[in-house]
């Protein structure tokens, strides 16, 4: 991919392109060195950046992988219940993202602008208006949770199982949810290794107590399917909480003190401004994906498990991209502040570079070992022919999300979060899921079609979000 600037500013060489060096940028990435992204070596500065949100952003996924791996082992009710269940906790994860989007841009802007203090308000605003948002949604949800499993088009087998870990997911959202924007606002402030930190405790937590309370190990109760929400949502409450202390005790650019906590409403304002379009936006692409379920549903258990295996994998691979989009998000963010839109630019196609040779190389890893694979996570043979063939199709795609997703994310750091909007509105519900449904139903390929349709969308957003990258007015905006 070429740079989308007429004249773009030469790369510095990378430190580590030195003897030593790369070791010594692993060290201090992972170990969360301050770092001035407004200037120096690009290379250094993506490197410094990718490393923390890859491994943070794999984390992130590692909670579904988790519980998936060990409800496996109850059949594929179970694994429908979970697949279910995280289609409804969408809504949560779409405002959570979007925003996310809006702390990520304007922290990242404020710091760009050498303004530690107005970095700390909008964090203190973020959580507010997270605390707010998730509480409320998160009791709705624990009310209702057998009837929204039947909206989704659960079985009554599934719902009977599913009620418990459902009414736990969904009432314990605020944890995923103040995760999210907490984190947010250390990427945008450069401090990837700090949301890095927490969430290798919380996977940490969560993983220990899986199996503890799924199967009832020692003094824990045997919960079953129950068991993996209420290890998932310890596991992300301790995350937060020391997000928390770290944000107030203070960890690298960004350290909230007493004074900067209260409500400003202009501060308020203008990140749901912001984080309007990026919730809408987020919302376009993961709402597609339950409207996919619903699709899928259609086949019965098997093929809603098998889908659901291939589909937590699939995201699960999909984290290093996330990380090197929310790198470019920061350093663009970051850049804008600093009066430099050329090393956005360029910053953005050295990113983009990395993510596809990266996700690349992970596609063929997926597609040769699929059958191993899979077998961690089901030892049902329908279940798994299903997904094993879900994994590979998508796997060919793997390079273009990688590239879609760097350029999504540099729109959204730069505060222009609507072109990503309606390039998302475009793809996947004009085309992706009329697609899905055509192969599925009408020219008979089952859930394989949906597979398929996934693909077919990830080169449709690189192309358009590449066109509309280049025109450049994404340098045009104000945050």
């Amino acid at each position: 991919m070429h740079s989308p600037t007429e004249h773009p500013a030469p790369i510095t060489p990378a430190p580590h392109d030195t003897p030593g060096g790369l070791w010594r940028d692993l060290k201090d990435a992972l170990r969360g060195t301050e770092h001035d992204y407004t200037s120096g070596a690009l290379g250094r500065a993506i490197f410094l950046l990718a490393v923390p949100m890859v491994v943070e952003m794999s984390m992130e996924s590692l909670f579904a992988v988790v519980d998936i791996m060990f409800v496996g082992r109850l059949g594929p009710t179970a694994v429908a219940v979970v697949g279910l269940t995280e289609s409804l906790m969408i809504v949560i994860y779409t405002l959570g993202f979007g925003l996310s989007i809006g702390a990520t841009a304007t922290v990242a802007r404020r710091i760009g602008e050498k303004d530690p203090d107005g970095a700390a308000r909008t964090a203190v605003q973020v959580l507010l208006l997270g605390a707010l948002l998730s509480g409320t949604i998160g009791l709705v949800g624990a009310i209702f949770a057998p009837q929204l499993l039947a909206l989704m088009g659960a079985a009554p087998e599934v719902i009977a199982m599913g009620t418990g870990y459902a009414r736990v997911m969904l009432g314990g959202s605020a944890t995923a949810f103040l995760l999210f924007v907490i984190n947010a606002t250390f990427r945008g402030a450069g401090d990837p290794a700090v949301a890095m930190r927490v969430l290798i405790v919380a996977n940490s937590i969560n993983m220990v107590l899986d199996p503890m309370f799924i199967f009832g190990v020692g003094p824990f109760p045997e919960l079953g399917v129950t068991g993996a929400a209420v290890a998932t949502t310890i596991g992300r409450a301790t995350g937060f909480c020391i997000a928390l202390w770290m944000m107030m005790r203070g960890s690298g650019h960004l350290r909230v003190r007493r004074e900067h906590v209260r409500v400003e409403p202009a501060t308020m304002m203008a990140i749901i401004r912001l984080s309007t379009a990026g919730t809408f936006q987020t919302a376009i692409g993961t709402m597609s994906w339950m409207a996919m379920i619903r699709v899928v549903a259609g086949f019965g258990s098997v093929a809603m498990a098998g889908y659901t295996i291939a589909v937590r994998l699939a995201i699960f691979a999909f984290m290093p991209a996330f990380g090197l989009g929310g790198a470019a998000a920061t350093l663009v963010g970051q850049s804008l502040g600093a009066k430099k839109p050329e090393r956005a630019a360029e910053a953005v196609r050295v990113a983009t570079k990395y993510d596809v040779a990266f996700m690349a190389t992970l596609g063929l890893i997926f597609a040769v070992f699929a059958h191993p694979i899979i077998g961690i996570f089901t030892q049902d043979p329908a279940t798994a022919a299903v997904a094993v063939r879900g994994i590979r199709i998508m796997a060919l795609g793997f390079p273009l999300f990688g590239a879609g997703m760097v350029l999504e994310q540099a729109f959204n750091g730069a505060g222009d979060t609507w072109t990503p909007t309606w390039i998302n509105l475009i793809v996947y519900w004009l085309i992706q899921i009329p697609l899905a449904w055509a192969l599925a139903y009408p020219l008979g390929f089952a859930q394989d079609g949906v597979f398929v349709a996934v693909t077919v969308a990830y080169c449709v957003f690189v192309v358009v979000a590449y066109v509309l990258f280049r025109r450049g007015r994404w340098k045009l905006k104000h945050v």
